[in-house]
């Protein structure tokens, strides 16, 4: 049996559209992309950051391709506008909580600078790319015992495992009243006689309680949680070794928010909904040379395979984000019952 039958959400029969997934049915089977987390569980503390690391080498030097979509933008994150503006990524991504990004922020630029002395001296400076979350209600955010450190270490436990659920960043994290976190999810397609993939990884923390609907069209309502406003928010990075220019990634960034519609999300207004591709394909060189440069890039009406990919990877990924998170209790005794076990104990009335 592959490993991503195995998957949370398909343990439970619960498939999200058509594309096959990867080997491993995460982000990671996009080769050179992996992922890391950092976590802290302390009393009213639940908390963490969860880094993605585009490709192994240096990445200020080599860039990638990139492009944002801001579904809703009630987010504090950081480096989102250079990304819209250059369309490029140079360096990892960090997924953490609202008060973490400063954090973050310093520890990408340090690392960049170790590798790379000669940012903001000789070069330029360093856009560093910190995304948030508010997990308040599981943390004691006020606490704000995250620090560069930290950041460091999940950046260094990055590799092609990539651990699901209440880890890292989701630690503290909720969906659909239930308990949120970190998800991830990949499809598979073939272009020109070619195999290629598309993985996402999501920061689950999003969805009013009772509106959650699963694939097969059956609405969960977690017990004891009473239904609030949407004031959650949901970070979703796409990547894919497809070749495609920034604009090209920004539409399909765009296609998370289908997958996150599907699950009954309409990105209420106090919800920070944020997508984030980038391609791994090709480089783009700091120190580039020749006036002209040759790229390649996807044939526009080609692209339909990854708009879908990215709407079934983003839905699956939010899914097992949630199934692989146990119930927790965290600050102030707050409480957030887990997936699995509305799923578990629906099949034993069966």
């Amino acid at each position: 049996m592959s490993s991503h039958q195995l998957s949370p959400s398909r343990r439970f029969g619960l498939l999200c559209g058509s594309l096959k997934p990867g080997p491993t049915n995460s982000i990671a089977d996009v080769s050179g992309v992996s992922v890391g987390h950092k976590t802290i569980r302390n009393g009213d503390v639940n908390t963490g950051f969860t880094a993605l690391v585009p490709h192994p080498g240096n990445i200020f030097q080599e860039k990638l391709t990139a492009g944002v979509e801001i579904i809703n933008g009630f987010g504090k994150s950081a480096g989102l506008i250079q990304v819209d503006e250059l369309g490029t990524l140079e360096t990892p991504i960090l997924l953490t909580n609202t008060f973490a990004i400063g954090a973050g922020v310093n520890a990408l630029i340090r690392q960049a600078i170790l590798k790379n002395p000669e940012v903001g001296r000789t070069t330029s400076t360093v856009n560093p790319l910190v995304l948030e979350c508010n997990d308040g209600y599981l943390n004691d955010i006020q606490a704000m015992p995250l620090a560069e450190v930290d950041a460091i270490a999940a950046l260094e436990a990055a590799s092609s495992e990539v651990e699901q659920g209440s880890v890292g960043a989701g630690t503290g994290m909720s969906a659909f009243g239930f308990k949120g976190g970190i998800g991830s999810a990949s499809r598979t397609f073939e272009l020109d006689s070619g195999r290629f993939v598309l993985g996402a990884l999501v920061l689950a923390n999003f969805g009013r309680a009772g509106d959650l609907v699963l694939p097969d069209g059956r609405r969960p309502d977690p017990k004891d949680t009473q239904t609030s406003e949407e004031r959650g928010s949901v970070i979703v990075v796409l990547a894919s070794d497809v070749p495609l220019e920034s604009r090209q990634l920004k539409r399909i960034a765009k296609r998370a928010g289908a997958g996150l519609a599907r699950l009954g999300a309409f990105y209420g207004n106090g919800s920070g909904d944020i997508a984030l591709a980038f391609s791994t394909a090709q480089n783009v060189l700091h120190q580039e040379e020749n006036d002209f440069v040759d790229r390649r890039c996807l044939n526009e009406d080609r692209i339909d395979i990854l708009f879908r990919a990215a709407a079934e990877t983003t839905q699956e990924a939010v899914l097992n984000a949630m199934i692989a998170s146990p119930s927790t209790t965290g600050r102030e005794r707050h409480q957030r019952p887990s997936l699995i076990d509305w799923l578990q104990d629906t099949s034993n009335q069966l």
